[in-house]
């Protein structure tokens, strides 16, 4: 059985965590307990969080933590959202993620599955394309990816304890779960908005740290010519017209 708990990372401006929050909500009241706020030990702490950590445990830290903890649950997969999200198709999101998942499960077992973005400058094969099915992708980012605590478990975590920032650690997990049978998908028919380095661009210094820390990480893991790698599987990422898994 699939249950499926949602997670928003707080970090920076409680209002926008406050408009997620009020939206899930909104779309799917009867699931309210399973819409979890994890204030990353932020500047702005948000009231009504779930729990509050101690510490910045950064993206890759804060993911990882509650991993552990949605296992511990009950929770078979977690959608982790970032707050500066927005979700442009109707509700409810929980019950259709749940049936979505129930349904490619059949076909496949599912590592992790996301709604397509309306625009991504950095991985435009996440982007929505026409048929509102679910296709496979070689990879996917840390926007909000909906992951199996089995499968992340199965490939030996998140690997980020050299890089709790986070960037790379999502793409190398998804990488990973795909090397290993694990359906990597994006969801056409569930579209979402994202505002990119929302908080990462209002702390001084932390892109260019980040950045150095993502070097090192991926040149450790695909070698020194890692952004030649990744641009060929981006390049070769689009599916014939109509082939989806769904």
């Amino acid at each position: 059985m699939i249950r499926l708990c949602a997670c928003i990372l707080h970090y920076g401006e409680p209002e926008l965590t406050a408009r997620l929050h009020t939206h899930l909500h909104k779309a799917e009241p009867e699931r309210a307990q399973d819409v979890l706020v994890l204030d990353n030990a932020a500047p702005h702490a948000y009231a009504p969080a779930w729990h509050r950590l101690d510490a910045n445990r950064y993206w890759a830290g804060a993911f990882a933590w509650f991993l552990a903890q949605a296992e511990a649950l009950g929770y078979t997969h977690v959608w982790f959202c970032n707050n500066d999200i927005q979700l442009l198709s109707a509700g409810p999101y929980l019950k259709r993620l749940e049936a979505r998942l129930a349904r490619l499960e059949k076909q496949g077992r599912v590592g992790a599955l996301s709604p397509a973005l309306e625009h991504n400058p950095y991985h435009r094969h996440t982007q929505q394309q026409p048929g509102g099915g679910c296709r496979p992708v070689p990879y996917l980012d840390g926007v909000a990816p909906v992951v199996s605590v089995q499968a992340v478990a199965a490939v030996g975590g998140l690997d980020c304890e050299d890089n709790q920032y986070g960037y790379g650690v999502d793409v190398w997990l998804s990488l990973r779960l795909q090397q290993a049978g694990w359906q990597v998908l994006v969801d056409d028919g569930m579209l979402m908005r994202h505002r990119y380095h929302t908080t990462a661009n209002a702390v001084t210094g932390f892109m260019q740290t980040a950045a150095k820390a993502e070097e090192a990480f991926m040149q450790k893991r695909l070698g020194p010519q890692w952004r030649e790698h990744m641009q060929q599987l981006q390049q070769g990422w689009q599916q014939p017209s109509g082939q989806t898994v769904e």
